[in-house]
């Protein structure tokens, strides 16, 4: 007979989140992923299967598994509005995560605002680790709209500004 640790990852992975709305995690498996994030420098691993989803993250080596709700019986769901279409262009994103300031200084004018004529130079800048990170404009056009507000905090590739 075989313990479940000499079963393959992939038959463990498989078992560990098998069927829908059934929600076993094995230890085992979570630590075994924990020493593959190690092992490779990966920073989290995540499957799903069956909407249910597996999520080993590095830092604080948290893993989590969850499982859709459903809505209680009696309660309609609404369904989700589509999403606005989005103006053409080239859309400037976040090179980093950090804090976006608009302006200089503060108190001082921003760098840019809609309507302004742009074509290098810097659009913004991003705090980072106590470092200002200027933005360049990667397109000439005109800023068409600004996503986002002075002193926010801002995540990898999230929008910054919209050039037509």
């Amino acid at each position: 007979m075989t313990s479940k640790k000499d079963q393959p990852l992939r038959d463990r992975i498989a078992n560990a989140i098998g069927g829908e709305n059934k929600l076993s995690v094995d230890p085992d498996l979570v630590r075994e992923l924990a020493g593959l994030i190690e092992e490779t420098g990966l920073t989290e691993i995540e499957i799903e299967r069956g909407g249910v989803r597996l999520r080993v993250a590095r830092g604080t080596m948290v893993a989590t598994a969850a499982v859709p709700a459903a809505a209680p019986q009696g309660v309609q769901t609404q369904a989700r509005e589509p999403e606005p279409a989005r103006r053409q262009g080239t859309v400037v994103t976040s090179p980093m995560v950090g804090t976006v300031y608009l302006s200089p200084q503060p108190g001082e004018l921003p760098f840019v605002k809609v309507g302004d004529a742009v074509t290098d130079g810097t659009l913004c800048i991003i705090e980072a680790m106590k470092t200002m990170n200027p933005v360049p404009s990667p397109a000439a056009g005109r800023i068409v709209e600004i996503y986002v507000r002075d002193a926010q905090p801002v995540e990898f590739g999230e929008p910054l500004m919209l050039i037509d």
